[in-house]
């Protein structure tokens, strides 16, 4: 096609026309030399969409195709130009006087779309920061917590695996038999897991009792101890874990222990002599 146009001539029919340069056909020619139009549609009796045409004449150059021409590669102007002719959607918010018919025939003018969807204005609130010290609002010491000063009693209180009297009674314990963390872990009375396992026993009075037994724990409860008590039951308070200290620490803590027992055992002997 490119080669028939640039073999076609731009003079009369009768004489032989010049062959034009390639290098000097431009599209401003081809478009003022009616001979050229005339010949080039009877050559192409079916011409091609114009886009195409004219995206081949221009050879690529996409800066001279003008805005009103369909071409493969469209401009920023004429998009923003095929936008600012859609139609402009209002965003659809019901309100709360939306129950009234002028509010209602209002509202329907508004497009219901999915990209105008949102909640009311001011019906999603972000939740107040849980800050620390004085520049929360709340003090130093209080408030939502710093440094474990608003920790609950209960995690600075002593654990224990409580066990109550009315369990023991109807374990199946006979009398004289030595009741202790061990012996209720064999008949499976108790079942400690987890941090549990390294826990204390401590016996509670829930509960009637009338066996006379040997209780080996660690604390005994206020009512626990005066049923036992009354029953002729043995008690025995076990010691508790020792906190570990330093070497020098323990030894002058075993000093003070001999010299206290020493000035006690004195004053006891002082006391019977006394008394004689």
């Amino acid at each position: 096609m490119a080669a028939a146009l640039l073999s076609l001539s731009a003079a009369s029919p009768a004489t032989a026309s010049p062959r034009v340069p390639s290098s000097q056909f431009k599209v401003q020619s081809f478009l003022q030399l009616p001979t050229l139009q005339c010949s080039f549609l009877s050559l192409c009796p079916q011409l091609p969409p114009l886009h195409i045409l004219n995206f081949v004449l221009t050879q690529g150059n996409v800066v001279r195709l003008r805005p009103g021409y369909l071409s493969l590669f469209p401009s920023p102007a004429s998009n923003q130009l095929r936008l600012a002719q859609r139609r402009p959607v209002v965003p659809f918010r019901v309100s709360a006087a939306a129950s009234s018919p002028a509010a209602s025939s209002s509202s329907s003018t508004g497009r219901f779309r999915l990209d105008n969807l949102g909640p009311q204005p001011g019906s999603r609130k972000k939740g107040k920061r849980k800050g620390r010290g004085y520049a929360a609002g709340q003090g130093g010491s209080c408030g939502f917590g710093m440094r474990g000063r608003s920790r609950g009693m209960h995690a600075g209180l002593p654990k224990y695996v409580p066990v109550n009297l009315k369990d023991i009674e109807a374990a199946g314990f006979q009398e004289g038999d030595e009741v202790s963390l061990e012996s209720l872990k064999a008949i499976g009375l108790i079942n400690p897991s987890g941090r549990e396992r390294k826990l204390p026993l401590k016996i509670l009075g829930d509960g009637e009792f009338s066996l006379k037994l040997n209780i080996k724990a660690r604390a005994f409860s206020a009512a626990a101890k005066e049923k036992l008590e009354a029953a002729g039951c043995s008690l025995t308070v076990l010691p508790g874990r020792k906190k570990w200290v330093k070497p020098s620490v323990a030894k002058n803590l075993a000093r003070a222990d001999e010299y206290f027992a020493k000035k006690r055992a004195a004053a006891a002997a002082t006391e019977a002599s006394a008394a004689e």
